[in-house]
């Protein structure tokens, strides 16, 4: 295979080829290597770059020279799959890794083409590019480093550049599950033991062990990886035996009122089957339905006792659903069942289509925030005007408002519901 480096500083390349498993497949004769230099089309003091067109800072590469150096490196070594860097790219994961690495081995010659400045005329890319990637949502000087970071990813997968084919299938990243921890000597190290199992010589404890490790790093601090992948029953189960108890209590108690009141709503029977619904979905362990109102009460009661009773004849779906329904006379009330439930005070997490500053605000990535607390987690939603300030300030935090390409902002308070279960648990295979 040959790889051609197109760059400004070829000189930053020398160590990388020279080092480690890729400097062993050049020294095997796997892998050869051309670095070219953009100067090198340069006629003597003349500019590689140029002020962009119209206003704004920075300098851009020329497409003439650019140009040179592709049709110099494919004159040398054949036509190439040509892969240019920028913010603006396919974001490289293990994903991408693999489909790129099954392009490579199909050609004999790879060119990475890498910027500087404010990057190169936008029209090489259209003329030149087969690939355009970025590393992540972030900006680089240049694309020298991105170029590294995709040779080590995608180069793992051609044959012969790592020795044991099992290193690559077990990576990180190859499934749903990120590795386990790994542990050698010594035993012990600033206060910390190798844990007992791993030194047990039980093959069948160890590799449970691993698993269930493997489940708990994923899920705290790559939940949004693993929640990508169709998940078979039996990891799903794992899966939940890890993520905390999740519940949704909705208020109609500790209400804002139009009128600028605090006070209480009335309860709906579209509220109450749709979120059971939604929240049976998406793994949720109880719905608490909130009003201190006896009259509201009964009849939330009376709909209860007809689908736990002759409604399960009716439909059971929503038998199922509505069984995890709970009427609580306040917040309070709630907060003492579930406690009651899991033995640990809920993390309560309120929803408002208001901004708030009082209480800090977290996005629907922040699994490993919110789960580190390792408590329930209760998600509270108002009704009428929304939740009231005694009692958003009572929250530990609260999700920022539901928007979309548009400046309406009146979400029903079960479609609200249901977008939240969504963002925050949802499976996107």
């Amino acid at each position: 295979m040959k790889i051609s480096i197109l760059t400004l500083f070829p000189e930053l390349y020398k160590p990388f080829f020279e080092t480690s498993l890729i400097g062993r497949a050049q020294a095997r004769g796997d892998l050869v290597v051309g670095i070219q230099d953009f100067f090198a089309f340069c006629n003597p003091k003349e500019r590689l770059d140029c002020p962009t067109y119209g206003p704004g800072a920075g300098m851009v590469l020329k497409p003439l020279m650019v140009e040179q150096a592709i049709q110099a490196q494919e004159k040398q070594y054949g036509a190439a799959y040509k892969i240019f860097f920028s913010p603006h790219g396919k974001k490289l994961d293990q994903r991408q890794v693999r489909v790129l690495a099954e392009k490579i081995k199909e050609k004999d010659h790879i060119m990475l083409v890498c910027a500087r400045y404010e990057g190169m005329d936008a029209r090489v890319e259209e003329v030149y590019a087969d690939e355009i990637v970025s590393i992540g949502d972030y900006v680089l000087m240049g694309g020298d480093l991105p170029a590294m970071v995709l040779l080590e990813s995608v180069l793992r997968y051609v044959p012969g550049i790592v020795g044991k084919d099992e290193s690559v299938r077990a990576d990180s990243f190859s499934g749903p599950l990120v590795d386990y921890p790994e542990y050698t000597e010594p035993l012990e190290w600033h206060g910390l033991k190798v844990p007992d199992v791993v030194r047990s010589g039980n093959h069948r404890a160890i590799a449970d062990w691993r698993r269930e490790q493997a489940i708990k790093r994923t899920v705290r601090h790559h939940f949004d990886w693993l929640r990508t992948f169709k998940l078979d029953e039996s990891l799903l189960l794992e899966v939940r035996a890890v993520v905390p108890p999740h519940y949704v209590a909705l208020m109609h108690d500790e209400i804002q009122l139009k009128e600028g009141r605090v006070g209480t709503t009335s309860i709906t029977t579209f509220d109450m089957h749709d979120i059971a619904r939604s929240m049976l979905t998406y793994g949720l362990e109880k719905f608490f339905l909130v009003t201190p109102l006896e009259d509201q009460t009964k009849i939330a009661q009376t709909l209860l006792d007809f689908w736990l009773g002759e409604g399960r004849a009716y439909n059971v779906h929503r038998h199922e659903a509505i069984k995890r329904v709970q009427l609580a006379q306040s917040i309070d009330g709630a907060i003492t069942a579930i406690e009651q439930e899991t033995g640990k005070k809920p993390l309560l997490i309120a929803t408002s289509a208001r901004e708030q500053m009082s209480i800090s605000v977290i996005s629907y990535d922040d699994h490993a925030l919110v789960w580190s607390h390792e408590r329930p987690v209760l998600f509270v939603l108002g009704t009428g005007s929304g939740l009231s300030h005694t009692l958003l300030s009572r929250c530990d935090y609260v999700l920022p408002p539901l928007v979309g390409l548009s400046n309406f902002n009146h979400l029903s308070v079960r479609s609200a519901a249901a977008v939240i279960f969504d963002r925050w648990l949802g499976i996107r295979s």
